[in-house]
C-alpha cells in the first residue's frame, strides 16, 4: 500500500534516509535532522512531499519517496523531481518501489505535470535496470552539477 506521508512518519523517513545514505556509501553526508525534515514536509510552506510504502501484511513502513516540484521552461509545466526513493532490503522485490513510482506518475498525470525525473548513481545497476524496465530513459549528454559547502559560500558571497 502506498499512502501520503504523515508527520508521525518523520522518524521512520529519517531513519530510511540514513539507510539509503549508507547503501550509497555516503552516510557521513546525511546530516539532515528530523526537525529539518519535519519542517520541509509539514512546515508553514512545505517544499517537500512524501509517500510511504507499507507492508501489505503488517502495515509497517518499508519504503518511502520524497519529491518536490520543478518546472520545465520548454514545456511550460511543473514536473516532479524525485529526490529519494528507498525500499528496505528485506522488502525489496515485493513491488513497493514500483508502486511508489507508479503513484508519482499518477500524481504527475493527474496534475498535468510533464515529467518525473531523478538521479541514480552510475554503479547502481539494479536500480538502473529497474527504472529502464518501467520505460525511464537516461539523459545522455547531461551532467549533474552541484555547488555546496565552501564553493557555495564563496560564490554566494561574491
Amino acid at each position: 500500500m502506498i499512502r501520503t506521508a504523515l508527520v508521525t512518519d518523520v522518524p521512520v523517513i529519517h531513519a530510511m534516509i540514513r539507510e539509503l545514505a549508507e547503501y550509497e556509501k555516503a552516510l557521513h553526508e546525511a546530516v539532515a535532522t528530523e526537525e529539518q525534515l519535519r519542517d520541509a514536509l509539514f512546515g508553514a510552506n512545505p517544499a517537500l512531499f512524501g509517500l510511504i510504502a507499507e507492508d501489505d501484511t503488517t502495515g509497517e513502513p518499508v519504503g518511502f519517496a520524497v519529491w518536490f516540484l520543478n518546472f520545465s521552461t520548454w514545456r511550460g509545466t511543473h514536473g516532479i523531481y524525485l529526490e529519494d526513493l528507498y525500499v528496505r532490503p528485506e522488502a525489496r522485490g515485493g513491488g513497493h518501489g514500483k508502486a511508489l513510482l507508479l503513484e508519482l506518475a499518477r500524481i504527475a498525470v493527474e496534475r498535468g505535470y510533464s515529467r518525473v525525473e531523478w538521479s541514480v548513481l552510475d554503479w547502481n545497476e539494479p536500480s538502473i535496470n529497474f527504472y529502464k524496465s518501467l520505460g525511464a530513459v537516461p539523459m545522455h549528454g547531461w551532467s549533474v552539477f552541484r555547488l555546496t559547502d565552501e564553493a557555495l559560500t564563496a560564490v554566494g558571497t561574491r
